[in-house]
């Protein structure tokens, strides 16, 4: 009967979700939409069921309200629908990780601060909006993104982003789910979690009303655009068909016919055409035939006297890009832009991919554009207008159209193509939803088109003035004020709401388990040869090769990485590589075995010479030292229960700490480097910060602090090595040196990070 009352709430839980996704007129709902989720929650005893049911959450959530993008990618790959739905509920943990971890989080902490506190609820929720910031999903999709139907709701946007809208849906589920938990208790004690239920979206709406208020200027500018909705896509089953000649020809013909209207009959000031409408590079062509069809494109827009922007492509010497040509009557082609956020698969292969590259036939091959470029954008009478192209799913990226506005941009100009949510418009609509949340966050207006839906035109308040239909050939025209926009909070301090959650996060948990660190028993002396650590790793023989194994894999990795930059100077400017390395291969193995030591971690006491652990007591005279120190200076100790592995685990202690080694000496070291940076390319200390507001100038000085780290890293890297040679020579030269050797070495490798490290870069700096 219990399972089935939680099966039941699992179910009701997505089926609330799916309504809002699907029917706009009860967004509302997902205000409690939530509900039978934390009922269910709220019943788990162990973090295993909890983390069960959370994976049934996100394979709920996924059917509930992505199954027709499982049907179109089934459709896509030409596995069938029913297959691409049962793929996508498969991969459901990896497209919807925020409830798993979210509901993981909020168990764990409500565990420890105890019945009654709130923050298990805190920590569920800036662990959803900090995973959906640092993990962006596929088609950028959050919670809030439920709202967009509510002119109104949807308008807090501009201070936080749709991840804002998702931490306010969350936070007033918690709320109301307290006040139910609470119902028993007196007035008193359902007056505040309903008060903040109803003070949140009454808040958003109060601020909803005063953005809507607000109005352009009367004499602000305004831009006329033509959006060329053809309905024209499949090239490649029409190219096999009558030729690929035959298709360009009769695709550009359309659009000629319809940009005509547009520009004769509707005023139009800049006609906009699809993404890859012209499926070779522009300006670069592959052929003769190639050259002719940019002229004869060229020779439509002098006539216009208009300018175009289509899709296109791209190419260099590194390779292929899927383009925007902006494309003008007076200088011809001003440049293209370069679609920043691929598409996997269909347009490109991640590195750790690309060996299957020959069993993935289908598979793209584009290269990925720089970020963000803004277009001056010559119109009739002289005006010049900034703008910011955008291609398909560069809307879902919040960055993006932010950069664009922070580099001046006026309005955005996205081209997309959705013919694949042809049978399912909800993918079209979705990706509309999505894209106008660009339009809000920066207060741009947008003028979108697509193959064959929705195109539309999009205030600077996120409103549809004007769109055409899913499966229509139409002319979309639309006019707008292009007024110099004031700032949002969003384009002053960036996607901050995920930041923000991470660190709540990280200080609640350095919170609750603060009492426990500071428990820890002091170490007691020892007669023994063994180090007097506090704690223990009574490890079984998996866990210790398996700890073994990660530690190996670090520690090879980051000797590589020191290597590869002593060889190669070029490589030491590529510092994205390099941070990517680290993350991927250095810290992440690093993080998981020490996880697998403190799984298997015991509280140690020593008595005279003898170790008191996990209910043992252990002489330590009889240990035999591990032949192989990995993956650490461990022994075994033959016992009743069987042959225990013991690890020692001292904390360290001075400047080997860890905190300081690695985080504070890199600060200490990026802070006057990135200062001069400022000041020399913002003219002074705080110049971003004034220019593009405090999350910029965070988000600089963490690039500086994380680049500073990996170099600390890897100079740390090498001075072990270092270490560990010495140790062997003198070893090989007297047994008995073995020690002092290392004391030395040890204090002299300190001394030259903590102290050749600044002096370097002091000379560096002065020189």
């Amino acid at each position: 009967m219990n399972l089935l009352r939680t099966g039941a709430a699992l179910l009701l839980g997505g089926l609330l979700l799916g309504l809002c996704a699907r029917a706009g007129a009860f967004h509302a709902l997902i205000f409690g939409a939530l509900l039978p989720w934390l009922w269910l929650l709220d019943r788990q005893t162990s973090l295993r069921a909890t983390l069960a049911w959370a994976w049934g959450m996100t394979v709920v959530f996924t059917g509930s309200c992505f199954a027709w993008f499982g049907a179109a990618l089934g459709h896509y790959v030409q596995i069938g629908a029913p297959a691409g739905v049962v793929l996508l509920l498969l991969l459901a943990p990896l497209f919807q990780p925020q409830i798993l971890v979210a509901a993981a989080l909020r168990f764990w902490v409500q565990q420890r601060a105890g019945p009654g506190a709130v923050w298990g609820a805190v920590a569920g929720a800036a662990a959803w909006v900090g995973v959906e910031w640092l993990y962006p999903k596929l088609l950028g999709d959050t919670l809030g993104h439920g709202l967009y139907p509510s002119d109104l709701l949807r308008q807090a946007a501009a201070l936080g982003g749709a991840a804002l809208l998702t931490l306010i849906v969350l936070a007033v589920n918690e709320a109301l789910w307290r006040a139910w938990t609470q119902r028993g208790q007196g007035v008193r004690a359902l007056l505040r979690p309903l008060s903040l239920s109803l003070l949140l979206p009454g808040a958003l709406l109060a601020f909803g009303m005063l953005q809507l208020q607000a109005r352009a200027p009367a004499d602000a500018p305004t831009l006329r655009v033509g959006l060329v909705q053809a309905n024209q896509f499949d090239y490649e089953a029409r190219r096999q068909r009558d030729g690929a000649y035959a298709v360009v020809r009769e695709v550009l013909d359309t659009h000629y016919a319809m940009s005509h209207d547009a520009v004769e009959r509707q005023g139009a000031e800049l006609v906009l055409w699809t993404e890859t409408v012209y499926p070779t590079p522009f300006a670069r062509p592959k052929s003769a035939a190639g050259a002719e069809l940019d002229r004869e494109i060229q020779s439509i827009v002098q006539a216009a006297g208009v300018p175009f922007v289509f899709g296109t492509y791209d190419r260099d010497d590194e390779g292929e890009y899927n383009a925007a040509a902006i494309l003008t009557p007076q200088s011809g082609l001003l440049g293209h832009y370069r679609k920043t956020r691929l598409f996997p698969y269909s347009e490109y292969l991640p590195t750790w991919a690309e060996g299957l590259r020959p069993w993935l036939p289908g598979a793209g091959a584009w290269k990925p554009g720089n970020g963000a470029r803004v277009f001056p954008l010559p119109l009739k009478g002289g005006r010049e207008l900034p703008v910011q192209p955008l291609i398909c799913l560069d809307d879902v990226d919040v960055g993006l159209a932010l950069d664009g506005a922070r580099l001046g941009a006026r309005a955005l100009l996205t081209l997309s193509n959705d013919a694949w949510f042809t049978a399912h418009p909800q993918g079209a609509e979705l990706h509309l939803a999505v894209a106008a949340f660009r339009s809000i966050e920066t207060g741009l207006p947008q003028f979108r088109v697509t193959t064959n839906g929705a195109s539309a035109v999009i205030d600077a308040q996120g409103r549809v003035r004007a769109r055409g239909g899913v499966g229509e050939q139409v002319l979309v025209m639309g006019e707008l004020p292009v007024p110099v926009p004031r700032l949002t909070l969003m384009v002053r301090w960036g996607d901050w709401v995920g930041p923000v959650g991470l660190a709540v996060l990280t200080a609640l948990l350095l919170g609750v388990f603060r009492p426990a660190w500071t428990q820890r028993p002091m170490p007691q002396p020892s007669t023994g040869p063994w180090p007097s650590a506090p704690r223990w790793a009574l490890l079984p023989a998996p866990a210790r090769w398996g700890a073994a194994l990660l530690r190996g894999v670090a520690r090879l990795s980051l000797l590589a990485l020191a290597l590869w930059l002593l060889w190669d100077a070029n490589q030491r400017s590529q510092t994205l590589m390099q941070l990517r390395w680290v993350l991927a291969t250095v810290l992440l193995p690093e993080a998981a075995a020490w996880c697998l030591l403190q799984a298997f971690a015991q509280r140690a006491e020593w008595r005279g010479d003898r170790l008191h652990l996990a209910g043992l007591e252990l002489s330590l005279a009889a240990a035999k030292p591990w032949r192989l120190p990995w993956p650490g200076v461990g022994l075994d100790l033959a016992t009743s229960q069987g042959l225990l592995h013991l690890l020692p685990l001292p904390p360290r202690r001075g400047l080997q700490q860890v905190g300081l080694k690695f985080l504070l000496l890199p600060l200490l070291l990026a802070l006057p480097a990135f200062l001069l940076h400022q000041h020399i390319a913002y003219g002074s200390w705080l110049g971003e910060w004034h220019s593009f507001g405090p999350l910029a100038y965070a988000r600089a000085l963490g690039l500086w602090w994380a680049a500073w780290g990996v170099g600390v890293l890897v100079c740390a890297a090498l001075l072990r090595v270092a270490i560990e040679l010495g140790v062997a020579l003198a070893a090989r030269l007297r047994a008995d040196w073995r020690l002092p050797v290392r004391q030395h070495l040890e204090r002299a490798a300190l001394a030259l990070l903590y102290l050749g490290l600044p002096g370097w870069l002091a000379l560096r700096m002065t020189v």
